[in-house]
């Protein structure tokens, strides 16, 4: 949610900075209903005060036996009266255009942020590991022979549909353990307060991080109005909606592996094979609740964490900034890690991590309170840490061999009783 007084003070730069998102022009909409706004609220303060003044004077006339004036105030009244009533629903109407017209308008770049039109303008800033030579062609997850019988899409197809994966003995258990592992290292290394949170929330969860109103159509909703959550940035976030923190309290660290749930609304044709985008998956979330003035450098420090991740398991990847035309809608700035998939012979996402500022904060009523000063909004962040199925495509397809075993990551082998394969039929050994 954006801060009307500053469009109002700056309506130029506003524009300047949408526009750098491809959105022309808003600060003209936005300042025509807010004065309208204003206005009936001016209105209304001074049919209140004129209501006030005649209040006083019906008793006066009342006891001097004027009756004409008693009964001319006593109109007054009443008129400024209906009037304010009426112009206090019209200020309302216009109070709820404009803060709907604002929940639709997304964050503002960070001026260091790249201006550009999608995925091809991001900029890489950093590039760890040397993608492993392969002595015969690398196949997608799927496709290696070990894990074909630990990964039923068929079964999953006819239980839920499309999207969707049955995961059995050693991947499974491989999946679990690096669910695990990823808890395990933000909690214990990297400070992270380890958090459950509910799957199903309500409306209000979902407007404080912006997946509503303007994207309904990519979570799920239940029956009786519950929404399934598509992150669990939804409930980590929103467990400091309403609140006054103390600023002793922040930086306020939480991470929470849940499923999650997405509808992939838009994305018809694109990764149908395999596990990379699916309806239903886990992710390891981090989530940190800040000050203003120490927000860039938590994200640097969040950027590291899940970097980490990837480090320990050994895969390759590197860490780009998206670009204006490919940034998330609650971004003021994101850092994205795209692991190497050598079935792809590419870099595939597996974490974003966002700064941004004030604008969830807003729309949750989220404040600190500074010490001798007055509240102030919380600045929010959060990141994969990691997508847990896109961890566990990259650690087979890396770890993959010619006769279809795979070698598993060392990191692992604690959550995996030492063991440090997947033979070619598809046991641990």
């Amino acid at each position: 949610m954006h801060d009307i007084r500053a469009i109002r003070e700056n309506p130029a730069a506003f524009d300047a900075a949408l526009a750098r998102r491809g959105l022309d022009g808003m600060s003209q909409e936005i300042l025509a209903i807010d004065e309208a706004r204003r206005a009936k609220i001016l209105a209304a303060e001074t049919a209140q005060a004129a209501q006030n003044a005649a209040s006083k004077e019906v008793g006066a006339a009342k006891a001097r036996g004027d009756e004409a004036g008693f009964e001319r105030l006593r109109a007054l009244v009443a008129e400024k009266k209906a009037e304010i009533a009426t112009l206090t629903d019209e200020a309302a109407t216009e109070d709820k255009r404009l803060q709907d017209l604002l929940l639709t308008i997304p964050n503002l770049p960070l001026p260091e942020v790249p201006t550009g039109k999608d995925e091809h303008d991001n900029v890489e800033i950093r590039r760890w590991g040397t993608p492993r030579s392969f002595d015969f062609n690398p196949v997608e997850h799927f496709e290696i022979a070990g894990v074909k019988p630990g990964m039923d899409f068929e079964t999953a197809a006819k239980l839920s549909g499309a999207r969707f994966v049955l995961l059995r003995g050693a991947v499974a258990r491989i999946h679990r353990a690096l669910a695990q592992f990823m808890l395990d290292l933000h909690t214990t290394e990297h400070g992270l307060t380890e958090t459950i949170t509910p799957v199903l929330v309500k409306d209000e969860a979902m407007y404080g991080t912006n997946q509503l109103p303007k994207f309904a159509e990519d979570s799920y909703q239940t029956t009786n109005g519950w929404w399934l959550i598509p992150t669990s940035e939804v409930t980590l976030t929103n467990t400091v909606s309403g609140e006054i923190l103390d600023e002793a309290a922040l930086p306020i660290r939480m991470t929470a592996h849940t499923q999650c749930f997405r509808s992939e609304a838009g994305s018809a044709g694109k990764d149908t094979s395999g596990m990379l985008r699916q309806h239903q998956f886990e992710k390891v979330e981090m989530v940190s609740i800040t000050t203003p003035d120490t927000s860039l450098a938590e994200h640097e420090r969040m950027t590291n964490c899940a970097q980490a991740v990837l480090e320990r398991l050994g895969l390759p990847y590197r860490t780009v900034v998206l670009c204006t035309g490919d940034m998330g809608f609650g971004a003021q700035k994101t850092h994205d890690l795209e692991v190497w998939l050598p079935g792809q012979d590419r870099y595939r996402e597996i974490s974003s991590v966002s700064v941004c500022g004030d604008f969830q904060a807003r729309r949750m009523n989220a404040r600190f309170r500074p010490a001798g000063g007055k509240p102030e909004f919380v600045h929010t962040l959060n990141g994969s840490g990691l997508a847990v199925g896109r961890c566990l495509i990259a650690v087979l397809e890396n770890g993959q061999e010619a006769d279809g075993s795979v070698t598993l990551p060392a990191a692992l082998a604690p959550w995996l009783g030492g063991k440090r394969r997947i033979t070619a039929a598809g046991d641990l050994a």
